[in-house]
């Protein structure tokens, strides 16, 4: 499981490379601070979640169709009791989600333990899951893949795209861009 330590070194390390961005990543301290679970999909003051902007060689995105939002996303999902790192979670959400073996993922180095982005957002309520709306604090990661062949997990993931960035969102956009400048 991952520690409440880990969280907050990989918090320190964003705020270190993204100085501007500081000061929106303070809530996550305070709940922290404040004995929240954020490491707990059941923590519903917030928590934290892994994704994954996966670029391929031509620069495209992958993007999933997410079952339950019925949005357009990156890959990304809870964190699990196997997981160790953030890096990690994000890295076995995107195998679960659309096939990607570990050995297939290349993290440029400069970004092996810093998120590219860390979002916070809300969720809507799921009564079926019996889960208020709450916030999630989606620390996003930086993968190159070579091979783009997806086996999707039918069960989360309705479909899977390659897309140029700025056919999703002026974030996604914004993301790649703060990637190429460490």
């Amino acid at each position: 499981m991952i520690r409440h330590a880990h969280v907050l070194e990989i918090v320190d390390l964003y705020a270190e490379r993204f100085p501007e961005r500081a000061a929106g990543l303070e809530p996550l301290r305070a709940l922290i601070a404040e004995g929240g679970e954020v490491t707990s999909r059941h923590e519903f003051r917030g928590h934290v979640t892994c994704g994954a902007v996966v670029r391929d060689a031509e620069g495209r995105v992958l993007l999933v169709h997410h079952r339950a939002l019925d949005r357009w996303l990156m890959p990304g999902g809870h964190l699990e009791a196997v997981d160790r790192t953030l890096l990690g979670a994000a890295a076995r959400e995107l195998a679960e989600e659309v096939g990607f073996p570990p050995e297939a993922l290349r993290v440029p180095l400069v970004w092996h333990e810093v998120p590219v982005h860390i979002d916070r957002h809300g969720i809507p309520a799921n009564p079926k899951k019996g889960e208020p709306a709450h916030e999630h604090w989606d620390f996003r990661y930086l993968f190159e893949v070579a091979d783009t062949a997806i086996t999707l997990q039918a069960e989360e993931v309705l479909d899977a795209a390659w897309r140029a960035p700025a056919e999703h969102s002026q974030q996604l956009v914004d993301i790649l861009e703060a990637a190429k400048a460490p």
